[in-house]
C-alpha cells in the first residue's frame, strides 16, 4: 500500500512541474519549481529504499551474518543465536552509545558551535558547516537518522571527547557488556568492537530508559538548512522504518565491519531485540530471523 501511494505521489508532482499557475515574480517560479524538483528526488529516493526491503522481504536464503542473535526482550529468553558471543567491529552501531552518554550528559536544547574538529570525519552533511550553532537535539538526530558522523563528533566535543569515550566505556561496564571497547563517538574505527551479546543488553538498556533514542531512528522527516539557507532533507538509513513493527534501532556499515544491525521489533506483541554482525545483507538476514520466529 505504501509503495502505491508513493508513485502515485511522484507522479503528482510530476505533473505539477508543467502545470501553470498563476504569472508571479521569475525568482518565486525559480524557488516554486526548485522545491518541486527536491520533492521528486526525496520521493524518488524513498521509492527505491521500499523497493529494496521488500526486495530483501522476499530472499529466501541463508543468514550470511558471521554473528547473530534474537532475544525478546519480555522474558530475556533466546530465540535464534549464531556466535552470539564473538566479538565484531561494530561500525555505526557504535551511535547507540554515544546517544545514550549525550542524553545522560548534555541539555538537548544546549547551542554547539561547529569546528573544524569536529567536522573532520568523513560522511559530512550540507547542512552540519562550519560555525554552524546546532542544538544537541538536532544534532542527535542527524547522528540516528542519517547516521552522520560529525554530528556525533560535535557532540563529543562539547564535553571533552577523552570524557565522552570514558563515558561511553563506563557506561558498557555498567551494562555488562564485558566485550565492548569504544574508540569514538561515532564507529569509523573498526577498533570499535562488541558481540551480539553485549549489544541486546544495550538495545534492551534503551528500550526501558531511552525510548527517545529509538523514536528518533523510525523518523524520517528531519530538515535542517544548509550554509546557504535552502531546507535540506536528513535521509534515514536503516529502511525498516517503512515497517509498522519497526520500533527502533541503528545500523552500521564498514570495510572491516560489512553490514551491522542491533534493532527491536514487535514480534506478536513482543519486543524483540535483533543483532547482526558482520552480514553480506542485513535486511535479509533480519527478515530471515523475523521468519524463523513467527513460525
Amino acid at each position: 500500500m505504501k509503495r502505491k501511494s508513493f508513485i502515485i505521489i511522484f507522479s503528482i508532482l510530476i505533473a505539477a512541474c508543467f502545470v501553470s499557475g498563476p504569472k508571479t515574480s521569475l525568482a518565486l517560479e525559480q524557488t516554486k519549481k526548485e522545491k518541486l524538483l527536491q520533492q521528486i528526488e526525496i520521493l524518488r529516493q524513498e521509492i527505491l529504499a521500499l523497493q529494496a526491503l521488500v526486495s530483501n522481504m522476499q530472499l529466501r536464503q541463508e543468514i550470511s551474518a558471521s554473528s547473530y542473535l534474537a532475544i525478546n526482550l519480555s522474558d530475556n529468553s533466546v530465540i535464534s543465536e549464531k556466535n552470539a558471543g564473538k566479538s565484531y567491529p561494530m561500525a555505526s552501531v557504535t551511535k547507540l552509545m554515544a546517544a545514550i552518554v549525550a542524553l545522560e550528559n548534555i541539555d538537548r536544547s544546549q547551542t554547539i558551535t561547529l569546528t573544524e574538529e569536529t567536522l573532520k570525519p568523513l560522511g559530512r552533511s550540507p547542512s552540519l558547516f562550519l560555525g554552524l550553532n546546532a542544538s544537541a537535539e538536532n544534532l542527535l538526530k542527524a547522528g540516528l537518522i542519517q547516521s552522520s558522523n560529525d554530528a556525533m563528533e560535535s557532540l563529543a566535543y562539547f564535553l571533552g571527547k577523552e570524557k565522552f569515550l570514558t563515558l561511553m566505556n563506563q557506561k558498557a561496564k555498567e551494562l555488562g557488556m564485558a566485550n565492548t571497547i569504544f574508540y569514538d563517538a561515532h564507529g569509523l574505527n573498526p577498533a570499535n568492537r562488541s558481540t551480539a551479546q553485549d549489544l541486546v543488553k544495550l538495545l534492551s538498556y534503551v528500550y526501558k530508559n531511552h525510548p527517545e533514542i529509538l523514536n528518533i531512528t523510525k523518523n524520517n522527516d528531519f530538515w535542517l538548512p544548509d550554509s546557504a539557507g535552502k531546507p535540506l532533507k536528513f535521509k534515514n538509513l536503516n529502511n525498516f522504518y517503512f515497517l509498522a513493527e519497526f520500533i527502533g534501532g541503528k545500523t552500521g556499515y564498514l570495510l572491516e565491519a560489512k553490514q551491522t544491525l542491533a534493532a527491536i521489533f514487535n514480534v506478536k506483541g513482543n519486543p524483540v531485540a535483533i543483532v547482526i554482525l558482520y552480514s553480506n545483507n542485513r535486511q535479509a538476514d533480519a527478515f530471515s530471523i523475523l521468519r524463523k520466529i513467527g513460525n
